[in-house]
């Protein structure tokens, strides 16, 4: 479905699978590459017929961070011009998160290797996160004099709380998969064999309900550690007046009232 070398997108039964592929760089994110992401993921929240996504990795790794030949480019630009061109490649990054943190329909990390840096980022910006016994996460920004700038001040304190992701963002150290698990970083762990199947049939599983359901309660749950409690309920209000009007709440209010005429009849 997809040429590019460097990512594929594989769609089956309404389950969309993105994979990383540039093995021999354990899946770093070049500019080109992120590129081919962004238009992959575009596609894939446009695409009604996708119920959910599954992202994941070939080879060894998952996802290493960013491209290290493309922050020496960085380092050997113009002083003049750093700072812009910093800016600007920080938007696209930004833009390519985004897209997994805010897809309309359910998103699942299955790590199959290392996640490091912004491939750890990635992988906790997707609303589930399965990981193969094989797999770990660092926020290995701090070892390249960096911060976390993919989502992880974002994301990781709210999977594990303020205290251990300082920690982990201030070391950068390594965690395997089951303190992962421990964590919260993880949701489940399963064998390296297992975990794409094991990652499409869950994702299957979450895309069942009504699309239309999914994306709205998504796009609030999402938000509801900074919003107040009246915002989430005004929100709630609306999206559940769109719900009201959906194909599927009707079909699901008339079966319901058929089963109970032919259990009285």
């Amino acid at each position: 479905m997809n040429t590019s070398t460097q990512i594929r997108l594989d769609v089956e039964s309404g389950i969309a699978t993105l994979t990383l592929d540039r093995p021999e760089k354990r899946n770093a994110i070049s500019d080109a590459m992120r590129t081919e992401l962004i238009a992959a993921l575009e596609q894939v929240a446009a695409d009604a017929g996708i119920r959910a996504l599954v992202l994941t990795g070939t080879g060894k790794g998952f996802c290493a961070g960013g491209d290290v030949a493309g922050m020496q480019r960085r380092m050997e630009a113009p002083a003049g011009a750093v700072g812009f061109n910093g800016w600007t490649r920080q938007q696209r990054v930004h833009h390519s998160i985004a897209l997994l943190h805010t897809m309309p329909k359910p998103v699942i990390a299955a790590v199959n290797g290392s996640a490091n840096g912004l491939g750890a980022d990635m992988a906790l910006a997707c609303d589930f996160v399965i990981a193969s016994q094989e797999a770990s996460f660092a926020w290995s920004y701090i070892k390249r004099g960096l911060i976390p700038d993919g989502g992880g001040m974002y994301f990781l304190p709210r999977r594990v709380g303020l205290s251990r992701a300082k920690q982990l963002i201030f070391t950068g150290r390594k965690v395997e998969a089951a303190e992962a698990l421990q964590l919260g970083i993880a949701d489940r762990i399963c064998r390296a064999d297992a975990l794409l199947p094991d990652a499409q049939a869950w994702a299957r599983e979450l895309s069942q309900g009504s699309a239309a359901a999914l994306a709205l309660g998504k796009s609030i749950i999402d938000r509801s550690f900074e919003l107040q409690a009246e915002q989430v309920f005004a929100q709630g209000s609306q999206a559940q007046g769109i719900c009201y009007t959906t194909q599927e709440h009707r079909d699901a209010v008339l079966a319901f009232l058929d089963a109970g005429k032919e259990k009285s009849a």
